[in-house]
């Protein structure tokens, strides 16, 4: 039923785009392609990369890399063109080794002949080089975090090794310059958060529209049971923080489990003491029953606007956040959550013995979700999308953005 929905709407489109070009002296169908960093897995940005391929089902998918077999049968099903990174050896665990070339790796994809390019970019995929005429439209999860405000988590002292810190302060100012330049190929960003639109108002003097990203309603139930632990559901990189929960549930003696994979695993891994378990990535019956199953969910790092919270929430579970980025628009206080706001031990553990003399109401917090949910996400992209459609080819304003 959802495919056919989905070819209904690509229908619809297709129709209302040829008319549109028809009037204007086009009449050859359009050309649609998707573009996606990379496809390694299935978390926050390849969820809205699933549902733009439901929507556009006969558009080609471009990305850098494609890890086959990680990602869901929608986008895995899809005519997918890789860059030169995807022959490149350990692409499939070290690909954020080959940052540097990045962006000549998404500059040498071929979109001549393609008229709408979509964009799903936290990285390069932004920075597609549309042809003449073209329309692009870039769905930003935020600017190059590993450049900008996020460059010390990844590449600062004691997070990566000397040889690493003096390749990035090479790169980092080309790499920052090209992320700028490359934002005038976009004519229409769309930011997955208010806080993502003041970073592209901020690096980019661009102006975006939010449309915050979905959570699959329908996929999570509520639950009112408490198996008496805590839970992470994160990607294991630095900025995630999740270093600072391991350090306050070893003094604490608490129950935690932590989902997901990344970089630094190992170290983590050899940080935690006997009541930290990791569970590696979970697959989405499992990750319901873990959510079901937690006293809350700990989110302790800055995210552009962060899907999990409201996974956790669709079941009914509270949230304690750290204070500032995406959590703000998505965790109320009191209502699904609590806040600390110091990036330390002190402040999270304050923030954890406040919500265990809280109460929460799981039907209230799941009720909140639900203003998050796909279907709404879906409908107003392919609302979106349809009308810079119309704007771009009727109003004499083809071709890339020009400020």
């Amino acid at each position: 039923m959802q495919n056919s929905s989905a070819q209904d709407n690509y229908t619809t489109f297709i129709i209302i785009v040829c008319i549109a070009q028809k009037f204007y002296g086009r009449i050859n169908p359009m050309k649609i392609a998707l573009v996606h960093d990379w496809l390694t897995s299935m978390r926050g940005g390849e969820k809205v990369l699933e549902v733009l391929c439901e929507l556009y089902p006969g558009a080609a998918l471009f990305t850098l890399l494609h890890n086959k077999g990680n990602l869901s049968p929608t986008i895995e099903r899809m005519k997918i063109e890789t860059s030169f990174i995807d022959k490149l050896p350990m692409k499939e665990n070290h690909y954020r080794n080959y940052l540097p070339l990045f962006p000549g790796a998404i500059e040498s994809l071929d979109f001549s002949g393609y008229d709408l390019i979509i964009s799903s970019s936290h990285c390069v995929a932004k920075g597609a080089k549309p042809q003449k005429d073209a329309l692009h439209i870039c769905y930003c999860h935020t600017p190059m975090r590993y450049v900008w405000e996020m460059y010390d988590e990844y590449f600062g002292k004691g997070k990566a090794g000397i040889l690493t810190r003096t390749a990035m302060s090479i790169a980092a100012p080309y790499l920052r310059n090209w992320d700028v330049k490359s934002s005038s190929r976009v004519n229409y960003f769309i930011a997955n958060s208010h806080n993502v639109a003041r970073r592209i108002n901020e690096y980019y003097s661009r102006t975006s529209d939010v449309i915050h990203p979905p959570v699959d309603m329908d996929s999570f139930q509520l639950y009112e049971k408490d198996d008496g632990y805590y839970l992470i559901v994160s990607a294991l990189v630095p900025y995630k923080r999740v270093d600072l929960a391991i350090e306050l549930f070893n003094r604490s003696g608490k129950k935690l489990i932590i989902v997901g994979s990344g970089p630094e695993n190992e170290k983590l891994r050899s940080l935690a003491s006997s009541n930290i378990k990791f569970l590696g990535w979970a697959d989405n019956k499992e990750l319901q029953s873990l959510y079901g199953g937690c006293k809350a969910l700990i989110f302790p790092g800055i995210e552009d606007f962060g899907i999990v919270p409201l996974e956790a929430m669709a079941c009914g579970k509270p949230v304690i956040a750290y204070g500032k980025g995406g959590a703000l628009e998505t965790v109320v206080e009191g209502l699904t959550g609590t806040f600390f706001y110091e990036q330390n031990i002190e402040s999270l553990s304050e923030a954890v013995k406040k919500f265990e003399t809280a109460k929460f109401d799981g039907a209230a917090i799941r009720e909140h979700a639900k203003k998050f949910d796909r279907a709404v996400f879906k409908e107003s992209m392919r609302k979106y999308i349809e009308v810079k459609i119309g704007d771009h080819f009727s109003s004499g304003s083809r071709g890339p953005y020009s400020g």
